[in-house]
């Protein structure tokens, strides 16, 4: 989680901005999706990642704008965060039909080498040549930045040098013990046009975007119950002996069927995201991080997440000779898509 010290030092007096002021620069939605899916990318949680694409290319944003975002994101993070970040892009696009926009691609490199107009590239970038001792104690980074970096990926034209850096200011953001680098990109971002309250948003998002991690671990995908879901879900069992307890996290409309607990109750904690609980008869229960639901033993009921959202809560019961769970009807997407 991103410290209010190092927030309030990078930034400065953007502390003193009114509300007005905030509101004037703020991000706008194709914006807070990338650097919501690029601090996901960073952090390695797929299943944040996921619902960040999903609203992303709801948005506008095209599957080569992602692409580039996360090519981007090994410089930073290394090749495994990026490549699952690709693969988890490409599983995305295909469950969506591969319906969404593909978007431009990159224009003709300039004439030279890759590290000629790379140093070019770096010195527009940051406003002013780059030297270090960091780079004459090892040369060779100072090459790879160049010609890597800022001459094979800031050269392909199809994502501005401005929604570059919102996306590795929230991949830095994202990551331990990298203050300095942070600092700097922060800077170079703002040279290249980001204001101070739109800084402050990448770093709030990079901040939500951490705490939203799923508690207890995802475990593996749930398919020995998956008849009984519209959707996956996955299960971390959190306990041998004693109790029943289980971590489950929903992806976005995956629900479980209407269903009853004969001789034992239930207990659902809300981890993380936003679900439904209804029982039946009565209207749905919208759940949110913190509720509880206590389900008697006997009645009629379903949960699962949002439309719009994963989901995680923990389901625990007290063991009871002979007790069961009775397998119904399925929640239809008619009765689902009338939820808000």
């Amino acid at each position: 989680m991103i410290k209010k010290f190092l927030t309030s030092v990078i930034l400065g007096t953007m502390i003193f901005l009114g509300e007005n002021a905030m509101a004037e620069d703020a991000l706008n939605i194709k914006q807070k999706s990338i650097a919501t899916a690029a601090s996901y990318a960073a952090r390695g949680n797929l299943a944040g990642l996921r619902q960040a694409l999903a609203n992303g290319l709801d948005a506008g944003i095209t599957v080569n704008e992602f692409k580039e975002i996360f090519v981007q994101t090994y410089a930073y993070c290394g090749f495994p965060r990026s490549l699952n970040a690709l693969n988890t892009l490409m599983q995305v696009v295909e469950e969506r039909g591969n319906k969404d926009a593909q978007g431009k691609l990159p224009g003709a490199k300039p004439e030279g080498t890759s590290l000629e107009y790379g140093a070019v590239n770096q010195t527009k970038l940051v406003g002013q040549p780059v030297s270090g001792k960091i780079y004459e104690f090892a040369p060779a980074i100072d090459e790879y930045l160049k010609a890597h970096l800022f001459g094979d990926i800031f050269s392909r034209d199809n994502v501005d040098w401005q929604t570059r850096e919102l996306a590795t200011i929230a991949m830095l953001a994202s990551m331990n013990n990298v203050d300095s680098q942070l600092r700097s990109h922060i800077n170079v971002g703002k040279y290249n046009g980001l204001s101070d309250g739109q800084v402050k948003e990448i770093l709030e998002i990079a901040d939500k975007a951490g705490a939203e991690g799923v508690l207890f671990g995802f475990g593996t995908e749930n398919t020995a119950y998956a008849q009984y879901f519209i959707g996956k879900s996955y299960l971390q069992p959190l306990a041998k002996e004693g109790i029943n307890a289980a971590n489950v996290t929903f992806e976005p409309r995956c629900r479980n069927n209407w269903h009853i607990h004969h001789k034992t109750g239930q207990t659902l904690f809300v981890v993380s995201g936003r679900g439904w609980y209804q029982e039946w008869g009565k209207p749905a229960q919208e759940l949110k991080p913190g509720d509880v639901v206590e389900i008697p033993e006997g009645v009629k009921h379903w949960h699962g997440a949002a439309k719009d959202s994963w989901f995680t809560h923990i389901a625990v019961s007290v063991p009871n000779e002979g007790a069961s769970a009775e397998w119904l009807e399925a929640v239809s997407d008619e009765e689902y898509d009338k939820l808000k």
